[in-house]
Formats: C-alpha cells, sequence, structure tokens
C-alpha cells in the first residue's frame, strides 16, 4: 500500500511550489508521483524548464515517477519514440499506457530490460482486452493499474464500475491505484476537483482514500495540483492496511476502551448479525469485562461480552442487524451513521480499527 501525489507542469504551481510539495510529500512516506506531460492548457515553455529540474530531484529521492505516454511525450523530451532506456535515465519508472498502443506492443514493453513498469488504464480495460494481451505472453509482473480521475462534475466512476475493474485485474494479481482530489487548490482548467469516484467529488481527502483502500486500491494518489500540508498529514496518517471506522463511545470502561483502540481482523466465517473481531479476546489479557449497558442493540452498534459470558467474555462484535438486549453483552459504542457504508467491506480476514 502506498501513497501519491500528482504534480502538472506549467499549469496552476509554480516551480517552487512544485518543488516543495516533492519535498514535503517525501518526508511525510509519499512514494509516487503522477504526471502529465501533454496538457493542452499547459504553458510548454515553462513546462520544459521545470520537468528536468524536478525529476532530478525526484529520481535522487528514489521516487516512482509514473508518466502517461504518447509519440509527443517523447518528442517533448527530446527522446526518439519509444526510447524506454532514454526515459529511465530522466527518472520516469512506470509509464502509464491508455489509447494509441496495440496489445502487442504493450506486451512487448512490458518486457523491457530497463525496470520501467507499464501502467494500464484501470478505468478502460476489459476481459477482451486481456483476452488479447494474453496472446502476446505479457510480464504480468511488469504491470500495474491506475484508474482515471474526472474533471468534468457527474463523469467520475461508480464504485460498481471500480469492483468490476478491480476485480478483472485482481485475477491477474495486477495491483490497482485510484485518485482522490484535494479540496485546496483544485486544477484548472476545470477546478471541479480530480476524483476517480464520482461518490468523492469535493469529499475531505481523509475520508475518500479510506474507501479507496477498502475496496481494495494499492495506492492512492492526490489528484489535484496543490494539496494543503493538513491534507497530506491526514492521508500520511491513514493506516492503508486498516478500514477506519468513526464510533461514539457509550462507556468509560477502562478495559472495554483500551479494546477499542486494538486494530482487528474480521473472521473468515461471516456471521450472519455481526462482524466479528478475531483477535479481541486475546487482547483482553487478565481484564474482566464487568456487566454494564446490557440493553437492546441496533445496527452498528459495537459490543462487547462480559463476564457472564464465560469464555466469551471480550468477545467484540459490530451489529449487522437489530438485537433484543442480553445481560451477557454490552454495547460500548456505536458506528457513527455516516461510515455504515464501509461495514460492507469488513469481511474475509480484512482489518478494521475505529476513530473515536
Amino acid at each position: 500500500m502506498s501513497l501519491g501525489i500528482s504534480v502538472y507542469f506549467g499549469l496552476d504551481n509554480t516551480k517552487d511550489e512544485n518543488i516543495n510539495l516533492l519535498r514535503t510529500s517525501y518526508k511525510l512516506g509519499f512514494s509516487r508521483i503522477f504526471t502529465s506531460l501533454h496538457i493542452p492548457e499547459a504553458n510548454y515553455d515553462i513546462l520544459k524548464l521545470e520537468v528536468n529540474e524536478f525529476f532530478n530531484l525526484a529520481k535522487n529521492l528514489n521516487m516512482d515517477i509514473i508518466s502517461d505516454i504518447s509519440p509527443n511525450t517523447f518528442k517533448f523530451l527530446n527522446l526518439k519514440n519509444m526510447d524506454l532506456e532514454g526515459l529511465k535515465k530522466i527518472g520516469i519508472k512506470t509509464i502509464r499506457i491508455d489509447f494509441g498502443y496495440s496489445e502487442k506492443e504493450i506486451a512487448e514493453m512490458s518486457k523491457n530490460p530497463y525496470g520501467i513498469k507499464i501502467q494500464l488504464n484501470a478505468s478502460t480495460i476489459t476481459e477482451e482486452f486481456f483476452k488479447s494481451l494474453d496472446c502476446y505472453f505479457p510480464n504480468y509482473n511488469n504491470i500495474d493499474a491506475l484508474h482515471n480521475f474526472y474533471p468534468r462534475v457527474n463523469t467520475g466512476i461508480s464504485e460498481e464500475c471500480m469492483l468490476q475493474k478491480n476485480k478483472i485485474l485482481s485475477s491477474r494479481n495486477i495491483k490497482v491505484s485510484a485518485f482522490v482530489q484535494s479540496n485546496n487548490r483544485k486544477r484548472s482548467p476545470m477546478k471541479d476537483g480530480l476524483p476517480t469516484l464520482e461518490d468523492h467529488r469535493n469529499v475531505d481527502v481523509r475520508e475518500a482514500a479510506n474507501h479507496l483502500f477498502a475496496l481494495g486500491n494499492n495506492c492512492v494518489f492526490i489528484g489535484d495540483s496543490l494539496p494543503s500540508e493538513k491534507e497530506l498529514l491526514e492521508l500520511s496518517s491513514l493506516d492503508k492496511d486498516s478500514v477506519e471506522i468513526k464510533i461514539c463511545l457509550k462507556t468509560s470502561d477502562k478495559a472495554s476502551i483500551e479494546l477499542l483502540k486494538k486494530k482487528y481482523s474480521s473472521r473468515a466465517d461471516s456471521a450472519r448479525d455481526a462482524i466479528r473481531a478475531s483477535e479481541s479476546r486475546i487482547f483482553l489479557n487478565n481484564s474482566i469485562i464487568k456487566k454494564f449497558n446490557t440493553i437492546d442493540k441496533k445496527y452498528g452498534d459495537i459490543t462487547i461480552d462480559n463476564e457472564e459470558y464465560l469464555r466469551y467474555m471480550g468477545e467484540l462484535q459490530i451489529l449487522l442487524r437489530d438485537i433484543s438486549k442480553d445481560e451477557r453483552t454490552n454495547v460500548v459504542a456505536s458506528v457513527l451513521q455516516e461510515d455504515f457504508y464501509l461495514l460492507k467491506y469488513i469481511v474475509n480476514g480484512k482489518k478494521f480499527h475505529f476513530k473515536f
């Protein structure tokens, strides 16, 4: 799991702003940079001056520069068409393939000896595309995928579309990434944000990224030009391997609160009525959970079994349906309604933790 920023030379940001973004994001653990070298609105005179300096710095920091390519890209960089060795020398580690290249050409590029990774457009791939690509025996170990971002309002893809595309990619062990928008400086010319999912337009960076990781994406990029330092901090502090669930506490019991601070795995044998935490009874150690707040329980309530449940004492669950009160079970917190949608992803060993 990783994080990335996006840089668009000659568009919204000054050279110093781009360099500062690079240095700040690197210090916060971001490891990837998406850039496009053929934006119609860009000032190409400025673009040429900035690219080499930025690429040299990113290369020295060992960051993964991803650039979409076309014959014009190679021309702009003063390289021969498809000069992958030349791309590597200037610091580009991944090339994003979209329109204009055949399945045969993509397969051949995936076998390049220079360590250049090939990135597919995750939003547009189909089973038919892969059936054709398979005929040319590509090196799938050298291929990953990145969803589009969508500058125009109401054109971002749906969650259902993303899940469908990610399933196709996952069947070939291809890692997939997606974009969230920044709400600080939105990229020209539309300035309506650059998310992958339309559901994420104008949503906070951390919340949107938490959703993307829950959906099985391996990397999240901020799509817009200049995220704030607060957005970078919030995203860098997100546990990328665990679904974050916001909750409201309903107890002051120290042992229960300590259990709520832990990270859990959902059980592989999913229960009908609840998400069961695999490790909660182990985390209990020698603590005793006394009986309290044994009330009727609602969807989204978080419960911990008390000492009257004998060997089940310490079992933590998130309820997926309303259940009548049981004197052996305490209600210790509730999932905030705005995060109910995340519960459906916590299955088959998926990790989760609470924020309160």
